[in-house]
């Protein structure tokens, strides 16, 4: 990381509680207790950290418990233990590696401006501005938005206009 103003070291001869927020690297040697929020979270060989954890990434190698909420990659190394209540885009176990938790994975994110207008007698396409899906479990294809309640008009594919749909995918809205 190059920021260095961003990081943020609790050496082994530490122990911090209390909050930390909008954490860039932290990197855990020694004992954090209390709510962590922040880009990336190392928590090394002896290190232990407790409590509501809502990073973007995780590594590791100490001791991680409680509410954790990871929106990328976990990984649990050999030396490692979670446990707690899991949420994560992503998991990787190393051999050896611990983990006793309510596992549960990261549901997608949906984005855009999700309003749309269409004049009466007219069309119009939706766009990734408009709507937009994001899951680090699934590819765009897998990604199934679900037409409901349509009023007056109905959904179709650009590749196939006259046939409406019930369904598409975020494949389908990237590819126009």
């Amino acid at each position: 990381m190059g920021d260095r103003s961003r990081v943020l070291v609790v050496s082994e001869d530490t122990y911090l509680k209390g909050d930390i927020r909008n954490g860039g690297l932290i990197e855990v040697f020694g004992y954090i207790e209390g709510s962590v929020t922040g880009d990336m979270l190392i928590v090394r060989p002896g290190g232990r950290c407790y409590g509501t954890i809502k990073v973007d990434g995780a590594d590791v190698h100490g001791d991680l418990q409680g509410q954790i909420f990871v929106k990328q990659l976990i990984t649990i190394r050999a030396s490692g233990s979670v446990t707690g209540d899991v949420q994560y885009g992503r998991l990787a176990m190393e051999m050896g590696a611990s983990m006793s938790a309510e596992v549960r994975n990261v549901p997608p994110t949906i984005s855009g401006d999700l309003d749309l207008s269409v004049n009466k007698g007219q069309s119009v396409r939706i766009t990734l501005q408009d709507l937009s899906a994001l899951d680090p479990d699934n590819e765009a294809h897998e990604l199934t938005f679900t037409v409901s309640k349509a009023q007056h008009g109905f959904v179709t594919l650009s590749s196939n206009p006259a046939n409406p749909v019930e369904t598409f995918t975020q494949a389908d809205l990237e590819r126009g």
